[in-house]
């Protein structure tokens, strides 16, 4: 299928359509053809992206015994990782976002010419370098000086390229723009928007678990079918974007409260344990994402309850046959999901250091850019 330059909301299934049938989609405002999904679960075999998949699926997907020690189930958890970090060959196709004389995110550069023409807003060098790129930058107009000025400013340009349907899927939501974590924020941007403007983005993504007779089990939870993104997917217990003004704490907290009926109580025991990170390029989006992961060891007859509409169900699955579906070639997960749970399985002694590939596999859960 040719690139449109956009990034995909949903992953890509266009390979799992007929040719055919994508000229007809293609030509018309049809629903897109419906998946064929195969039901073979074997390592060598790939589950098509899907949201007809069923719990039986899942459970039958994880059901063969796991075997940390087998090298390749290393491989397979691997290749999960690789999953959300593509495209770092084309990285010669962004240039800088640089504010106040740091680089804040990266553009591409077909997307910059949707940019040009708000030339009161955003300013183009074209022959500049800035630091190791010679191909110029983009920057905002120097009389943009504040923050909330900036913010202004940018909103109305997502707000057309919005309408027009270039950057879909506009939530009304702000992500703080700054360099690293702890950095001073320097504007705030439209979360549907982040990706095209490639700036660091933060979340916080929670296993909440139960040990029962000595064996631990995940809560897991199957996206709604309404989510604009990955509908019908399995998903943490509790996760969510980091939006701008509200701390990591305050809003694992709130999405504990909304997504699963965790009361603030039990929520306030979950312990901070680490971060992943990954950087993947898709078309006209980069994403350079870092995830907060938190543990929360729930009652063992806690059963959460969904409370935004934003979760279809939940499944509670012994540790050992998540880890069977995340080594496998399934895509049942969001993609980013599999990266924390690789690195609960690490801390839980799932994974462990007489595998073949073991600190290649822990050092991939976070990049360079984990900042």
């Amino acid at each position: 299928m040719a690139s449109s330059g956009f990034c995909s909301l949903v992953p890509t299934v266009t390979s799992l359509f007929s040719s055919h049938a994508l000229a007809r989609w293609r030509s018309s405002s049809m629903s897109p053809p419906p998946l064929r999904i195969s039901r073979a679960f074997s390592a060598a075999t790939t589950v098509p992206i899907s949201s007809s998949f069923t719990w039986d699926d899942v459970i039958e997907t994880g059901r063969e015994e796991y075997t940390p020690h087998n090298s390749s189930d290393l491989t397979g958890f691997l290749e999960k990782v690789d999953r959300c970090n593509r495209g770092s060959e084309k990285l010669a196709e962004f240039i800088p976002f640089v504010i106040e004389e740091q680089i804040v995110g990266y553009i591409h550069k077909g997307f910059t010419e949707y940019l040009r023409e708000f030339h009161d807003i955003f300013t183009f060098s074209q022959n500049g370098s800035y630091h190791d790129r010679v191909d110029g930058f983009v920057t905002l107009n120097l009389m943009l000086e504040k923050p909330e000025d900036r913010t202004r400013a940018v909103a109305d340009v997502i707000k057309v390229l919005g309408d027009k349907g270039i950057i879909p899927g506009i939530r009304n939501e702000l992500y703080p723009v700054k360099p690293s974590f702890n950095a001073p924020v320097i504007f705030s941007l439209e979360r549907a928007a982040a990706p095209y403007f490639g700036i660091k983005g933060y979340g916080v993504h929670m296993n909440g678990y139960v040990e029962r007779d000595a064996q631990k089990f995940l809560w897991i939870g199957k996206r709604s079918l309404s989510k604009s993104t990955y509908p019908g997917m399995l998903d943490h217990l509790v996760a969510g974007g980091l939006p701008h003004g509200i701390s990591c704490g305050e809003n694992l907290v709130k999405e504990c409260e909304e997504e699963a009926g965790i009361s603030k109580a039990i929520a306030d025991r979950a312990i901070a344990v680490g971060a992943v990170s990954y950087m993947d390029i898709d078309q006209y989006c980069f994403k350079r994402d870092v995830l907060f992961c938190y543990d929360l060891e729930l009652p063992q007859d806690f059963v959460p309850k969904n409370q935004d509409g934003e979760v279809e169900s939940f499944k509670l699955i012994p540790v050992a046959q998540v880890a069977n579906v995340i080594r496998k070639k399934t895509s049942f997960f969001k993609a980013n999901c599999s990266l924390v749970i690789i690195d609960f399985l690490f801390r839980h002694g799932f994974i462990r250091p007489e595998s073949s590939g073991y600190l290649h596999l822990y050092g991939r859960l976070r990049n360079k850019d984990c900042s």
